[in-house]
């Protein structure tokens, strides 16, 4: 079975591309990120006509995630939104039991302009992230915390260090905080995959960030080890951020026996 993510950058704005992709990659759950609608504007109707049914955690023009799961199967939701701050209203997290698996789709904040408030409201976020995927290690359950991280693991997961290295997705603390998860015993499958780095899943829509391949790798799928003992591929579908009217990111997915 193939569980697939996508931060889609404005789920109304790329429809047309968001379901051609569905159709013709037919992904078993698809995780979204950035769906950027409020609730009551989910189009769900585009999805239950070729074959998905849908639970989303919306909110309008910013962050929102969503799962959807192909056939009769429709995700139960067990969680929406992270404990730890009542005040918090970015809609960033949803989880879900589907096909026998737990997922969650996860929009981590960006965290710049680094230092100040956004970057230390990332760590935070992370930590309370942390917390949530231990209860879930816990429950010793095949399951998958996919999305858009905002943080670039390792030096060879960027075009460019020097480019990058003020950014808030690459600062010592961001990093310390995604190993910390990979060290409570969560697998980033896209690495397992490609140990030595190069593969990139954002490209900016500025300076020809594209053309150039001058991307990064910041849309992550953790495995528990329930589920990564069953992995066997995961990949990029790169070709999706060269359509018109992309989204500036590409699908990730990974396949599970």
């Amino acid at each position: 079975m193939r569980i697939a993510s996508f931060n889609i950058n404005g789920i109304k704005a790329r429809l047309p591309r968001l379901i051609e992709w569905l159709e013709e990659t037919r992904p078993d759950i698809a995780c979204l990120q950035e769906i950027k609608t409020a609730d009551e504007g989910f189009p769900e109707s585009a999805f239950t006509d070729i074959g998905y049914q849908a639970i989303w955690h919306g909110q309008k023009g910013f962050n929102g995630v969503a799962i959807l799961a192909r056939g009769d199967d429709k995700p139960v939701e067990v969680q929406r939104g992270l404990d730890g701050e009542p005040d918090d209203v970015h809609s960033r997290y949803i989880e879900a039991d589907v096909m026998g698996l737990r997922v969650a789709s996860i929009y981590l904040p960006n965290g710049n302009p680094q230092p100040g408030p956004k970057f230390d409201y990332k760590l935070r976020w992370m930590e309370r992230l942390r917390t949530r995927a231990r209860a879930i290690l816990a429950e010793e359950v095949p399951a998958l915390l996919i999305g858009d991280y905002n943080v670039i693991p390792h030096d060879d997961d960027t075009y460019s260090i020097p480019a990058m290295a003020d950014d808030a997705l690459m600062q010592p603390e961001s990093r310390a905080a995604y190993n910390r998860m990979l060290g409570d015993g969560w697998t980033d499958a896209l690495r397992t995959r490609n140990p030595a780095g190069g593969v990139w899943t954002y490209w900016d829509y500025q300076a020809g960030a594209w053309p150039r391949d001058a991307g990064f790798r910041i849309d992550h799928m953790l495995l528990s080890p329930q589920a990564a003992d069953r992995m066997t591929d995961a990949r990029v579908d790169k070709e999706y951020r060269g359509r018109e009217k992309a989204s500036d990111h590409a699908p990730v997915w990974v396949e599970l026996r």
